[in-house]
């Protein structure tokens, strides 16, 4: 086991969402599932409990909790992309799997979990600070998916 784990709580689909996270982002693989020993406020021995999954090499675990915890916006993954087309790979899949736009670059996924898919020109951008962070950051502020080409005009100005 990682001495750093990020825990996610599932209503009875970690396997399902493992097994899209792994078949959607590099450096991701499903590890072991873990059922129940016995009964459990979620489910009944034998269930699946947790799934052990890894996301663009950080380890996850997926606890089949049932409906009684939700995610929200404040906890997100963020995928850094190089380009338009990995861009719109990430946040293309999350969308057309059941996820939903949000503003500035985030979606949120069929099972509620939030993502940031942020193109590298905009981090490195906002770190530049000074009036170029500014006009990419105003450029950002307009986007649901983030428009590379946009922010690059927006740093070029």
């Amino acid at each position: 086991m990682q001495k750093n784990t990020i825990y996610l709580w599932y209503n009875n689909d970690a396997v399902e969402a493992a097994h899209f996270y792994a078949n959607t982002f590099p450096d991701s693989s499903v590890g072991k599932v873990f059922q129940a020993p016995s009964d459990f406020p979620g489910g009944k021995a034998g269930d699946v409990l947790t799934v052990e999954f890894t996301v663009c090499g950080v380890p996850c675990i997926g606890l089949n909790g049932g409906d009684v915890f939700k995610h929200s916006e404040a906890f997100s993954l963020q995928i850094a992309t190089d380009d338009q087309a990995e861009t719109d790979l990430y946040w293309n899949a999350i969308i057309d799997n059941g996820g939903t736009p949000s503003e500035c670059g985030w979606c949120k996924d069929k099972w509620g979990l939030s993502w940031q898919i942020t193109p590298r020109v905009l981090t490195d951008a906002i770190a530049r600070g000074g009036e170029v962070a500014k006009r990419a950051f105003e450029a950002m502020m307009t986007m649901k998916k983030i428009d590379v080409a946009k922010i690059k005009d927006a740093i070029e100005q």
